[in-house]
C-alpha cells in the first residue's frame, strides 16, 4: 500500500470509527471524528482547539480525574475508567474512556483517546456530588473501602458514610445491591 493510501485509510478509519477518539493536547482537543463531536452534542469544529473541561460535570472533576490519570500514564502510558462526563445541553451521562500518552514522562503533551457512550447500560439515574461519583466508580469496580480510602486519600470511614448515603439514594438495602444498581444504573 502506498503511503497516501495508508495516510487515506488511516484518516477513514478515524473518522468511521464507531466510538468517538480525540488527540488531545495539553488536555485541549487537536481533532476528533464526529462520533466524538457528536456523543457531547457539538459539531467538530465547535471542539476543535477547545479544552476537555466543559466535557465534565465541573472544574473540579476535570482536574481531579487529571490527578488521578496522571501517574498512571506516567506509569504505564496508558489510562481508563468509567466516569460521568457532560453534553453540551448539561446532561450527564456515563463514559468509558481509555487513552494513551505519546511522551509518559509528559502524558497530556500528547495523548490519543476513546470515549464510548455506556449509558443504555449505565444510566445516571440519580444526582451524585463529586465524591459520591468517585465512590461509586469505585464500588462498580469491586474496589474495597480501604482500597477506595487509599486511593482517593481519605478514610475508610469517609468511604463508609458516603456508601451509606448512595445506599439510601439508590434504595439498596445491601452492598451486592448498591454495586449491581451503579453497574446496571436501575
Amino acid at each position: 500500500m502506498a503511503p497516501a493510501d495508508t495516510q487515506q485509510t488511516l484518516q477513514l478509519a478515524f473518522n468511521l470509527a464507531p466510538v468517538g477518539m480525540c488527540v488531545s493536547r495539553d488536555r485541549v482537543v487537536e481533532i476528533c471524528n464526529e462520533a466524538f463531536a457528536r456523543m457531547f452534542g457539538y459539531d467538530v469544529g465547535e471542539l476543535v482547539g477547545k479544552p476537555l473541561a466543559p466535557l465534565y460535570p465541573s472544574l473540579d472533576e476535570f482536574a481531579h480525574v487529571g490527578n488521578l490519570g496522571l501517574p498512571v500514564m506516567r506509569d504505564t502510558g496508558v489510562y481508563s475508567d468509567e466516569r460521568i462526563m457532560r453534553r453540551k445541553n448539561g446532561e450527564l451521562f456515563w463514559c468509558h474512556v481509555a487513552g494513551r500518552a505519546l511522551d509518559r514522562a509528559n502524558p497530556f503533551a500528547c495523548a490519543v483517546w476513546m470515549f464510548e457512550d455506556i449509558s443504555r447500560r449505565r444510566p445516571v439515574t440519580t444526582t451524585l456530588t463529586l465524591r459520591e461519583r468517585e465512590i461509586a466508580q469505585q464500588l462498580a469496580t469491586g474496589a474495597t473501602s480501604k482500597q477506595i480510602a487509599r486511593k482517593l486519600g481519605i478514610s475508610p470511614r469517609t468511604v463508609e458514610a458516603h456508601r451509606a448515603r448512595l445506599m439510601k439514594k439508590f434504595e439498596a438495602t445491601t452492598h451486592g445491591e448498591l454495586v449491581a444498581r451503579l453497574v446496571s444504573g436501575a
